[in-house]
């Protein structure tokens, strides 16, 4: 455990939850204008599909690339460096894509932040350092409830930004971005003490390297591949949302805004409020199932939604959702060693990765085949149920490893 006790170690905790707070604030800004802006480039609501897919696929694989290498380069040089020069990035890269006149701009602006946005790696070792193993899974679920903040109140301030300039929101984002970077250099204690650092390693800090420790037994390999499969379904929100939103029931920017708004909200509720209780009384197995479930349910309603309304009502069931990333989290830590914790988080946004690069370039393609004419119309919403599909192939996955693991773990 990290030597940060006590105060300091409550201060060091709020400063992880409100980085990333402010993080996912300046990330779900952009989300209401970065399509349309796309859409205004590519001059049609099909191609700005296919361009929104490549462009999320390009943020995820440069994660894909940087994660590893940022993991392990905090279990060598520490957790506070690395999320300082990210935050520094971040803003930078922000001012970019501000003043970017082309498609050329943005896909470089969506590179440069998928490195920056590694520090979320970071974020996640640095908990496990200040936590012991039996309260991850509410550590996590409490920095779930930061991001979901961010996204309340980031998508409906990028709504409001976005109706005075399409480029507002990118310098607001970066001022956030900007004032994360100074608080951090001022507050920010560093969490890993020397005793347990490792020396930084090209075979581990390489993508393929990294993932070697998710084969070190088939329990983590299988709670991987459940990984995978939400990243996957979870990209149907990156890639086609806001459009298909736009093209079926013509929302614009601020309704786009209110509604992933309401989505922040809800699932700040169930990562903050309820994660912790229901492990507590469950277990971390049957809360991250029922989660993964839930979230299959709420997808499969939005699918079906003949109207704004009931598609905005789906968010509700979708909302469980967010009972199985902190639960999943928690089931992985707790097979690593202390020293390999930023390994195992840049190897688990390694695999998020891989699924952000072929997630939206699948998704984005399918959109944009249904909303041409001549193709698959009335099914626009084919994405969700898709989505929806690979959810429940996840729970059942999930149910079969984690039980194996809780039988290994009984017979140790």
């Amino acid at each position: 455990m990290s030597p940060i006790t006590g105060a300091r170690r409550q201060a060091a905790l709020a400063f992880i939850l409100i980085v990333a707070l402010l993080d996912v604030l300046s990330m779900g800004i952009v989300i209401p204008v970065l399509p349309p802006l796309i859409e205004e480039f590519a001059g049609s609501s099909a191609s700005a599909g296919w361009i929104n897919g490549v462009f999320v696929a390009l943020w995820a694989a440069a994660q894909f690339v940087c994660s590893p290498i940022a993991g392990s380069l905090s279990d060598q040089y520490g957790r506070r460096p690395v999320i300082l020069l990210s935050a520094a990035g971040l803003a930078c890269d922000y001012v970019l894509m501000a003043v970017a006149p082309n498609l050329w701009w943005l896909a470089l602006g969506r590179i440069i932040a998928g490195v920056t946005s590694s520090s979320f790696t970071t974020a996640f070792a640095y908990m496990a350092d200040v936590t012991p193993p039996e309260g991850r899974a509410r550590a996590y679920g409490l920095i779930g409830a930061a991001f979901s903040g961010g996204f309340v109140l980031g998508p409906v301030l990028g709504g409001f930004l976005g109706e005075i300039s399409p480029r507002a929101p990118f310098w607001f984002a970066a001022g956030l971005t900007g004032i994360t970077f100074l608080y951090g250099l001022f507050v920010l204690p560093e969490s890993l003490p020397q005793t347990n650092r490792m020396i930084f390693s090209w075979k581990r800090a390489n993508p393929f390297g990294a993932l070697k420790l998710l084969r070190s037994h088939s329990e983590l390999a299988g709670l991987a591949t459940v990984n995978f499969l939400l990243h996957f379904a979870h990209h149907v929100f990156s890639a086609v949302f806001v459009l298909y939103a736009g093209h079926r029931y013509g929302w614009g920017s601020w309704e786009v805004g209110l509604v992933l708004a309401l989505v922040g909200a809800l699932d700040m509720a169930v990562q903050g409020l309820l994660v912790g209780p229901a492990v507590q009384r469950f277990g971390d197995r049957r809360v991250m199932v029922f989660g993964l479930f839930g979230g299959a349910v709420g997808i499969a309603c939005m699918g079906l939604a003949p109207t704004g309304m009931l598609f905005a009502l789906a968010m509700f069931p979708n909302a469980l959702w967010g009972l199985s990333m902190p639960t999943l989290q928690s089931l992985m830590t707790r097979r690593v060693s202390e020293r390999e914790q930023g390994q195992l988080q840049g190897a688990n946004m390694s695999v998020a990765s891989v699924a952000g690069v072929a997630s939206p370039l699948f998704f984005g393609a399918v959109y944009a085949t249904t909303v041409e004419p001549v193709s698959f119309e009335p099914f626009p919403a084919l994405s969700f149920f898709i989505a929806a599909l690979v959810l429940l192939l996840a729970a059942v996955l999930g149910w079969v490893v984690a039980r194996r693991a809780a039988g290994a773990e009984a017979v140790a």
